[in-house]
C-alpha cells in the first residue's frame, strides 16, 4: 500500500492493467473514426466519444440516430441527443468491461491476504493506535498552546481566579475578563444587563474548568488559577419544547432539579437567569430555596439573575458575593468587565429605548418606577462610582510605591558604589604606604648598620626601631579598619540583593572579586592550574590580573602583609593578593588557539515554497533546504510549487531524483495541495 491507502503495481496486476490499456487504445481509435470523419461528424452532437455504463458511446443527434447502427444506451431529457454504442465497438467493450472486472476481483484477493494477515496482529496494532491517538493529542494541545499563547493554571487553596481570560471560541474579538472567588466565597451572584457579559463569563469559567482539567493551556495571563472539580454542572440558555410541554421556567427547572441530586462540596454548578420566567416574587423566592440547598451541600455556584432581591441575598449570607458587569451609561453599551463585591443595574428601560420603544411607553415606565426604585438605583450607582475612584487610588498608590522604591534601591546603590569606591581608594593608599614602610625600613637598617661602626648609641638605635614599630602598627590598625569596612560593605551588599534581587548591588567584594574573576578564566569546570595539574600561585614573573579593571601585568617582587609591586606597562602598582588573578603560563611549543568565529547553521523548513521564482533560483533554494534538512535531523517536509505550466514541478522531482539523500518523494493530499505540492522524505 502507498501513503493514499491505495494498493501498489503488484505483478500479479500488470497484466491485466496491459490488457486494459490495450483496449482502452483501441476503443478510442475506434471513436477517433467516428469522430474524425466529417460526414459523420456533423451528425453528433460533441467531437469527442462520452462513457454511459463505463462503455463508449457517440452522442449522436436524434434525428441522425439510424444513420449509426448500435445500441441506445440512453436519450437526453430534451430528447435531442441520443447516446449510441456503435456495433463495431461493442466487443471491444465487452472485453474491456470483462477486464475491470477481473482487476477488481484480483484487487479483493489481494485485500483478503492482507486483511488476514493484519488480523493477526490485532492486538499489536490497537496497542499502537491508542499509542499513536496519545502523542496526536498531545501534540495537538503543544499546539493550541503555542497558537494561544496560553498558561496553565495552578491550584491555590481553593481559590478560582481568571487574569485576562479570553473565551477560545470569540478568537480575537473576546475582552479579556478578571474574575476571582477565593477559598472562603462558596457562591457569586452576577447582575447586570442584557448583553453585558453575564452569560459570557458563566461559559468562559466553566470551558476553563474543563479545558484546565482536559490539560490543555489556557488563553489568560499568568497567575490564572484553578482548583480541580469532580463536575461541572450548568443549566445555561432556553430550552423550552412544545413537543415535551416544557416551558421556559420548566425547562430550568427539570435541569436544576436533576443538577442538585447530583452535586458534591466538588462541583461546580453554573446557573444562567435563576428564578427567571415566572412570577418574580416566587421566581425570587425560589431561587433563594436553590441557592440555600446548594450552599449547604458547600458546592461553588456562579448564578446570573435580574431579580433584585436576589442583590439583598448575596450581602447578607455568609460565603456569598456579589458581582456585576460594568455597563457604560453614556454609550449604554457593556464593557465586559467584573466589578467584584458590587451588584449591578438591569438597565432595561435605556436598553429598550435603544432599540425603539417608544419615547410615550418609555416615560410611563419611568414613572411607575421612579417611587419604587429610585433610592436603590442611585445606592447602586454611588458604589459603583465609589468603586472606580478607589481603584484609581489604588493604582496611583501603587505607582508611588513602585517610584518610591526605584528611587530608594537607587540611592541604596548609589551609597553601596561610593563606599566601594572610597575602599579602593583607600586600599591603593594602603598598598602605598606598605611599600613606603617596606622602603623606609630597609633604608632605616642600612643607615643603622653605616653609623653603626661610629658615634651611634644602642639607646638611639632602639628609638629608630620604636618609631618603625609604631609605623608598623599604624599601618596594621589602618589596614584592620579597611576589613572592617569591606565586612559592612558586604553585609549591605547581601541586604540590598535580598531586597531588590541577585545581583542588584553590582560587583562583590575583593575576595569575590577575584573568585569571579578565577571562574572566568578557568571555565566552568575547573580551576586555574598549571600543565601538572597544581593551583597557581602568585610569585615573582607571573603573569596577573590586577585591581578592579583586571589590568594584565607581571609580579616583580613581594611586600610584607602579602602585598606584590606589579609591574603594569610602564607603571609599577602595589596590589594585595587578594586583588590578584594569577594567569596560566603558555606551554612551550603549543601554539595559542584563536576564537573561531563559525556561521550560523541555516534553518529546515517543515514547508518550502517556491512560488514566483525561476527555475534555477527555485533549485538552488530546495538545494540548500536539503542541505540544512540533512544537517538539522529533519527527515520529511514538503515543497510548494503551484501547477501552472508544470516547470517547477516537473524541475523538482527531476532533481529529487538525482539526489542521494532523498528515500521518496510524492504528490500530497488533494486536501493539502494536490499535484502543486510534493512531499519530501529523507533516508535515515
Amino acid at each position: 500500500m502507498d501513503r493514499d491507502g491505495k494498493l501498489r503495481d503488484l505483478p500479479e496486476f500488470r497484466s491485466i492493467k496491459q490488457r486494459i490499456n490495450t483496449l482502452t487504445r483501441d476503443l478510442e481509435n475506434a471513436g477517433s473514426r467516428y469522430t474524425g470523419n466529417e460526414e459523420i461528424r456533423r451528425m453528433l452532437q460533441s467531437g469527442l466519444p462520452s462513457q454511459r455504463d463505463g462503455r463508449m458511446v457517440l452522442a449522436v443527434k436524434a434525428n441522425y440516430r439510424g444513420r449509426i447502427r448500435g445500441i441506445v444506451h440512453e436519450v437526453s431529457s430534451t430528447g435531442q441527443t441520443v447516446f449510441v454504442e456503435p456495433e463495431d465497438v461493442v466487443e471491444k467493450n465487452n472485453e474491456l468491461l470483462i477486464e475491470k472486472r477481473r482487476l477488481d476481483a484480483e484487487i479483493r484477493r489481494v485485500l483478503r491476504e492482507m486483511t488476514a494477515r493484519i488480523a493477526e496482529m490485532q492486538e499489536a496494532l490497537g496497542s499502537f493506535y491508542r499509542g499513536i491517538l496519545g502523542l496526536e493529542t498531545i501534540c495537538a494541545r503543544a499546539r493550541y498552546a503555542r497558537e494561544t499563547c496560553g498558561v496553565f493554571s495552578m491550584e491555590l487553596g481553593g481559590v478560582l481566579a481568571l487574569k485576562q481570560a479570553r473565551h477560545p471560541l470569540l478568537g480575537s474579538a473576546a475582552v479579556p475578563i478578571d474574575f476571582a472567588m477565593d477559598g472562603d466565597i462558596r457562591a457569586v451572584i452576577i447582575t447586570g444587563p442584557n448583553t453585558g457579559g453575564k452569560t459570557v463569563t458563566l461559559k468562559t469559567v466553566g470551558l476553563f474548568v474543563l479545558m484546565n482539567q482536559c490539560g490543555l493551556a489556557l488563553p489568560a495571563a499568568e497567575g490564572t488559577t484553578l482548583p480541580v472539580f469532580d463536575g461541572v454542572y450548568a443549566d445555561i440558555g432556553d430550552e423550552q419544547s412544545l413537543s415535551q410541554s416544557l416551558s421556559t421556567f420548566s425547562s430550568h427547572m427539570t435541569n436544576i432539579a436533576a443538577i442538585t441530586r447530583s452535586v458534591s462540596e466538588r462541583s461546580l454548578v453554573l446557573l444562567d437567569e435563576l428564578g427567571s420566567g415566572t412570577d418574580p416574587e416566587e421566581g425570587s423566592a425560589i431561587a433563594m430555596a436553590i441557592l440555600d440547598y446548594l450552599m449547604e451541600k458547600k458546592v461553588r455556584l456562579l448564578a446570573t439573575t435580574h431579580h433584585g432581591i436576589l442583590k439583598n441575598y448575596g450581602y447578607t449570607r455568609e460565603g456569598v458575593e456579589n458581582a456585576s458587569v460594568d455597563f457604560d451609561s453614556r454609550t449604554l453599551s457593556p464593557t465586559y468587565r467584573i466589578l467584584m463585591g458590587i451588584p449591578g443595574e438591569s438597565r432595561a428601560v435605556d436598553i429598550a429605548a435603544r432599540n425603539g420603544l417608544g419615547e410615550t411607553m418609555i416615560e410611563a415606565t419611568r414613572g411607575y418606577l421612579a417611587e419604587e426604585r429610585a433610592d436603590v438605583s442611585a445606592l447602586i450607582s454611588g458604589l459603583k462610582e465609589k468603586h472606580r475612584e478607589l481603584a484609581v487610588a489604588d493604582e496611583k498608590y501603587r505607582q508611588e510605591e513602585r517610584r518610591l522604591r526605584e528611587e530608594r534601591r537607587t540611592a541604596d546603590l548609589k551609597e553601596l558604589r561610593l563606599r566601594q569606591k572610597e575602599l579602593e581608594i583607600k586600599s591603593g593608599g594602603m598598598g602605598k604606604f606598605r611599600e613606603l614602610l617596606s622602603e623606609s625600613r630597609k633604608t632605616l637598617e642600612n643607615l643603622v648598620r653605616e653609623v653603626k661602626e661610629g658615634d651611634l648609641s644602642r639607646e638611639k638605635t632602639l628609638k629608630v626601631k620604636n618609631f618603625l614599630h609604631t609605623l608598623e602598627e599604624t599601618v596594621d590598625a589602618e589596614d584592620a579598619a579597611l576589613e572592617m569596612e569591606e565586612a559592612a560593605i558586604s553585609g549591605e551588599r547581601r541586604r540590598l540583593e535580598s531586597l531588590y534581587g541577585s545581583g542588584a548591588a553590582g560587583t562583590g567584594g575583593r575576595k569575590e572579586r577575584k573568585a569571579k574573576a578565577a571562574d572566568s578564566m578557568a571555565g566552568p569546570s575547573c580551576g586555574i592550574t598549571t600543565a601538572q595539574g597544581k593551583p597557581l600561585q602568585v610569585a615573582p614573573g607571573t603573569e596577573v590580573l590586577a585591581g578592579e579593571q583586571r589590568s594584565r601585568g607581571r609580579v616583580l617582587r613581594s611586600t610584607k602583609k602579602g602585598a606584590w609591586i606589579v609591574e603594569i606597562g610602564s607603571l609599577k602598582m602595589t596590589f594585595n593578593e587578594e586583588d590578584l588573578v594569577p594567569l596560566s603560563p603558555a606551554v612551550p611549543g603549543k601554539p595559542s588557539i584563536a576564537p573561531v568565529d563559525y556561521a550560523e547553521t541555516p534553518q529546515a523548513k517543515y514547508e518550502l515554497s517556491l512560488l514566483g521564482m525561476r527555475l534555477e533560483e527555485a533549485l538552488s533554494a530546495l538545494e540548500r533546504q536539503l542541505d540544512a534538512a540533512v544537517l538539522g535531523g529533519l527527515r520529511e517536509f514538503s515543497v510548494v510549487h503551484g501547477k501552472g505550466d508544470g516547470i517547477l514541478q516537473k524541475g523538482v522531482h527531476d532533481f529529487l531524483k538525482k539526489q542521494p539523500q532523498v528515500a521518496d518523494y510524492f504528490f500530497s493530499r488533494p486536501e493539502l495541495g494536490g499535484f502543486g505540492r510534493t512531499e519530501v522524505q529523507l533516508k535515515e
